[in-house]
């Protein structure tokens, strides 16, 4: 099997460090790439090595600089990269690219990065596998006219969303016909400025839905296997705030039609590595299919407080060719598996509320957290004097807590 002895994290802050964190329990040597706005981050000094690409770049630009991170890669012996969440995580040229150079690609094939980076692609997978979709248009749509088309046959409210969209961009809710007329161009600008691409399509907005998401896992040989779901249902602007572990607000048999749905989709494509499957359930009982994330996501640290797996050791085991049910992973038949307890995550982030929630900057002169039992903090520059700057996300640290019932994970 391809033992891997070095990963290089294609990603900064606090993913970095955890995948950085997996590596150095599993013994493999580990390198950071950072910025030049982020040489003073904590990431690059989480790993064994650092290196600093996209020189000249703007602080995001960077970290998509796909033949800079191959460059560092080559040059100090890496031979996995790992690309964490956001950047460049579901871009299907890294992938491509590493395939090229002969380096691991820790996470999906090729092929799904492909087919679920659209997500237009994505309804159709999900519409060959048999699973509850969301009225939508029949692709992509190309005039304002289709937009008023679909919202006078299906009813208003609707949403339009990017066809490449992600990360809760890319998405405007439409109430009426003269809504619509503005939100067209809005749209199509927006996804264009985003992901390069404006392209939409257009769905049925569903009211008060509950956001459920399944964890899956595979390898490749043929196993599959989900490790239950999360609600994730807090959110502002689309942008998910608060993660829960199981999704206990809803009937057990509904989790579970929800759990089997998301591992008939992926078993038609032969899903390997980790992946989300996202689904609204709305208040009468239903379900239905929004989109897969093929990669590590925000919250999986919930999914693993209640089962007790590692995912992104498994991500990196997964890719070294080892089974699911190996000693090596060590992960029980499906029917084996059990949750255990309850956990939450909450993002906490340097935005300032009396300003309507605008990220802010500056040094951190005071930084204390919680411990103890059934506390987890995943940190990217979380300590007394940080200095917090305006370049990138303002996620400080993933608070993440467990208990035996959800009301102990509140306290």
């Amino acid at each position: 099997m391809p033992k891997i002895n070095t990963v290089l994290v294609a990603n900064r802050g606090e993913i970095a460090i955890r995948v950085f964190r997996a590596c150095n329990e599993l013994g493999i040597r580990t390198v950071a790439i950072y910025s030049k706005e982020d040489t003073l981050s904590l990431h690059r000094n989480k790993a064994d090595e650092a290196y600093q690409v996209g020189e000249g770049k703007s602080p995001t630009d960077a970290y998509l600089d796909i033949e800079d991170i191959l460059r560092v890669a080559k040059e100090h012996d890496v031979d996995a990269i790992h690309p964490g969440y956001g950047f460049l995580s579901e871009n299907s040229n890294l992938a491509r690219r590493c395939q090229e150079e002969g380096i691991t690609f820790i996470g999906p094939r090729l092929e799904h990065l492909i087919m679920f980076g659209d997500k237009i692609n994505a309804r159709k997978q999900a519409e060959l596998a048999g699973i509850p979709m969301i009225p939508g248009s029949n692709g992509t749509v190309n005039s304002l006219q289709e937009v008023l088309d679909f919202g006078a046959a299906h009813g208003y409210p609707i949403i339009i969303k990017a066809v490449n969209g992600g990360g809760g961009r890319g998405m405007r809710v439409v109430k009426s016909a003269e809504e619509a007329i503005a939100a067209y161009d809005l749209a199509k600008s927006e996804a264009k400025k985003a992901f390069g691409n404006d392209e939409i399509y257009v769905e049925k907005y569903l009211q008060n839905p509950k956001h459920i998401e399944v964890q899956i896992i595979g390898d490749t040989h043929g196993n599959l296997m989900h490790l239950f779901e999360r609600d994730c249902s807090v959110q502002r602007r689309h942008q998910k705030l608060v993660e829960i572990a199981p999704a206990f607000s809803l009937p057990l048999e509904q989790r579970q039609a929800i759990c089997d749905a998301a591992l008939k989709l992926m078993k038609n494509v032969d899903y390997i590595s980790a992946g989300t499957v996202e689904f609204l359930a709305t208040p009468d009982g239903k379900f239905y299919f929004i989109e897969v994330n093929p990669r590590i996501q925000v919250e999986h640290t919930v999914t693993e407080q209640i089962t007790g797996i590692d995912i992104v050791q498994t991500q990196i085991k997964v890719a070294e060719g080892y089974d699911l049910h190996s000693p090596e992973i060590n992960l029980p038949q499906q029917e084996d598996l059990h949750i255990i307890g309850h956990a939450i995550q909450c993002r906490i982030t340097t935005e300032d509320p009396s300003n309507n929630f605008m990220p802010d900057t500056g040094k951190l002169i005071t930084y204390r957290s919680g411990g103890g039992m059934g506390i987890r903090l995943d940190g990217g520059n979380a300590f007394t004097g940080s200095v917090i700057t305006p370049y990138y996300d303002s996620l400080l640290v993933k608070a993440t807590t467990w208990g035996l019932s959800h009301q102990i994970a509140i306290t």
